[in-house]
Parts: structure tokens; C-alpha cells; sequence
């Protein structure tokens, strides 16, 4: 097949970014010839506030370039993994312009969030929610702490609504679980168009022995990742186990104080992937401290490959990923009394944890492995390709 892969990238990778990378190699791996356009975040600065919040509603740019590949070529399948700003919603336009199908990868839930979240002041927010108009988002300057941004943003998504673009536009959608499918249905998305098929992680980075004598944090340094819960937790530990922090962010000065305060607290920074997935293989446990509802939650697929388990917030598709006593423990979101009485009991029964190990590598091989994703790629692939074959 010839698929047209559409993303606009974030100015700090993230999982989003590594998730659209991977699957793109995935498909070129298996024969297919995958073209991609992509931009990039960077230029949003140099665009100016104007200029940009137009393109985010629509980007003629995007629109032009994309019929443009589309009519010079046969292709089959059009995968958008994300337009959030500057390709925009046009390119789905482009693409049924030219007939050809459209798949989009639910990474975020920026269709009914201005913040792409759920989230805000700290907490989970759902009060733009199913609404015409997300005007709340706007209110509170949901995007970027701004109201023009926010309301550019409210903008795209008032006006795609009412042209009924996520509903006609787009073949299929795909989810990455079925907790953000649902969110999705309950928003007034058509729950035949929604499929879910998890991320994967490609290459296999292999079992890890897990005797580091450590517990380990991977991700972005926001509020969102609970980032206050896991440090409040670790100063209210009584047996004590260091705590290795990977990852950059707004909240990294923060990590750093953290950091001289609490002595079995170590922020390592940003590291490359290989160095990660050693950390992680050596790691005890994960930590997956999220206060928002995430749409997967790669990083707890990455610690089941090397075979550690995870502690968890029992929130959103984390909660749905993490068998609580089974592959790791579930802990109430924010709550660090209870994020420390998990590590604790972690800590204390180390024959149960060596248990884990073992069901979080099978979770792995049973649901996140390349050759389980491609499979199913190709049935959505087949779904656009063939409507009739379209099955939940």
C-alpha cells in the first residue's frame, strides 16, 4: 500500500511523537511505501499570533501541499496523526477531494478540548465536554495560559463542528484504548467510526533484570503528570528507595529543588531511548503518577517489555493498561499517601513483585508488540478501504 503520513510535531518530543515515528517504520518495514508530511512546532513563533490562529482553523498551505501529493500519485489510505495547529483539519478536505480515505489517530483529546487534556487548575476538567462551543476553554485560557490562543483553538473546533468535519470527513478514528474511545462516543463522536488499536513497541527492547534497586519516573515534567504527588510521596516514605527522574519539562526547576531536598530523589534529565529502556529494565518498579486521563500511556508498554511492573494512578487509560496486582498497583490519583503506602508495600514483598515481572512481560507480548499492531493496522487499513468490513 501507499499511505500518506500527515503529523505535526510538538517542540518537546513526547510520546505522540515516537508513537507516529514508529509506526511509520513499521509500515515501511513491511513493504509499504510511506510518504510523510510534517511540521513542526517551531515555526509557530515565527508565524506571528494572527496569521496563526487562522492557519489553525484552516491552513491553505497545508490543503494546496497535501491535494497537490494526493493528485500527482495513487495513494490509499490518508493517516493523519495529528494537525493541532499548523496543518490544520483542511487536509482532510484535500483528501476527499482527491478520494482518498481518511484515518485519524485519536492522540490527545484536543477534538473536545481547547487544551487537548481534560485538565486544568491541577484537576480534571470536562466543561467543554459535548459542547457547540467550548467557550469554558476560552474563559479560563485553556491553551497556552491565553485567551486569543484559546479562542482560536475554541474557533477551529466550534466552526469544524458545524461543517461536521469530524463526522464526515474522517473513515475511521482510531483509539488507543477503549476508556479514550468511550470519552470520545460520550463527546458525540459516531462510535461505529471509532476503533481501538493500542501503541507498540518496536524494536522488542528485551526483559530487563530489574535488580537496580530503584524506582524510575519517565516523561514530560508537567502538572499533569503528577510530577507533586511523586515527590510528596517520596519525602513521606519510611523505608526509603531512591527515585530516578527522566524527562524535561516546566516543572524541571522544581524537580531540581526536589532534588537537593529529598537525597534519594536524582533528576537525570532528557536521556536517548537505549538508555532509557536500560534504566528501566534495572528499575524496580515504574512510577505513573498522572492526574489527567492520558489516551495510553506509552511508557508503562516500554516497562512491561523490560518486564517491570508499575504503580499507577487509578485515572484514565493508565488505569486500563496497569492490572492492579497483576502487572503493578493501582494508587488514588493525587492522593501521595497512598502513591507511598503502594511503594511501600512494594518495597515489603519483593516475592510478589518478582511475580510481576513475569505477568507484565506476558501483557507486553499479549498486546503491545509490532507484529499485533501491524495486524491490526491492516484491518483498519481494509475497513477504509472496503466501509462494509467497518466492525467495532
Amino acid at each position: 500500500m501507499r499511505i500518506l503520513s500527515i503529523h505535526n510535531q510538538y517542540q518537546i518530543r513526547g510520546g505522540e511523537d515516537e508513537s507516529s515515528k514508529s509506526e511509520q517504520q513499521l509500515l515501511r518495514e513491511m513493504g509499504h511505501e510511506v510518504d510523510i508530511y510534517q511540521e513542526h512546532n517551531d515555526r509557530v513563533a515565527e508565524i506571528g499570533a494572527l496569521p496563526m490562529a487562522l492557519r489553525t482553523v484552516w491552513s491553505q498551505e497545508s490543503y494546496n501541499i497535501v491535494k497537490q501529493k494526493l493528485s500527482s500519485s495513487k495513494y490509499d489510505v490518508v493517516h493523519i496523526q495529528n494537525f493541532f495547529p499548523l496543518i490544520s483539519p483542511s487536509v482532510y478536505y484535500a483528501a476527499k477531494s482527491e478520494g482518498v480515505p481518511v484515518v485519524q489517530t485519536l492522540r490527545n483529546y484536543r477534538l473536545l478540548c481547547p487544551n487537548g487534556l481534560f485538565f486544568r487548575d491541577g484537576q480534571v476538567c470536562e466543561d467543554c465536554m459535548g459542547k457547540n462551543i467550548p467557550f469554558p476553554g476560552v474563559m479560563h485560557g485553556c491553551y497556552r495560559e491565553s485567551l486569543p490562543a484559546s479562542g482560536a483553538v475554541a474557533t477551529m473546533l466550534t466552526l469544524h463542528r458545524a461543517m461536521r468535519t469530524w463526522t464526515q470527513m474522517v473513515d475511521v478514528y482510531i483509539s488507543l484504548t477503549e476508556f479514550a474511545r468511550q470519552k470520545f462516543i460520550a463527546g458525540g463522536f459516531p462510535p461505529d467510526k471509532i476503533v481501538v488499536k493500542p501503541n507498540f513497541i518496536n524494536p522488542d527492547p528485551g526483559i530487563g533484570q530489574g535488580k537496580g534497586g530503584y524506582a524510575l519516573f519517565v516523561g514530560r515534567l508537567s502538572v499533569e503528570k503528577g510530577l507533586d504527588t511523586l515527590l510528596e510521596a517520596w519525602e513521606k516514605l519510611d523505608n526509603k528507595i531512591p527515585l530516578k527522574i527522566i524527562g524535561d519539562g516546566p516543572l524541571s526547576s522544581q524537580v531540581l529543588e526536589a532534588a537537593k531536598r529529598i537525597p534519594e530523589v536524582e533528576w537525570l534529565g532528557r536521556k536517548p531511548m537505549s538508555e532509557v529502556h536500560q534504566l528501566m529494565g534495572e528499575a524496580t518498579f515504574l512510577v505513573f503518577p498522572s492526574k489527567w486521563y492520558e489516551t495510553f500511556g506509552r511508557v508503562a508498554a516500554e516497562a512491561f517489555a523490560k518486564g517491570t511492573p508499575v504503580i499507577a494512578a487509578n485515572i484514565g487509560a493508565i488505569a486500563e493498561l496497569v492490572d492492579s496486582g497483576r502487572t503493578g498497583l493501582h494508587f488514588s490519583p493525587g492522593d501521595s499517601k497512598d502513591l507511598a503506602a503502594k511503594v511501600q508495600w512494594a518495597i515489603e514483598n519483593p516475592t510478589k513483585l518478582l511475580q510481576m515481572r513475569k505477568e507484565a512481560r506476558i501483557k507486553f507480548e499479549a498486546n503491545f508488540t509490532a507484529q499485533q499492531n501491524y495486524r491490526r493496522m491492516m484491518e483498519i487499513y481494509d475497513m477504509v478501504a472496503n466501509p462494509k468490513l467497518l466492525k467495532i
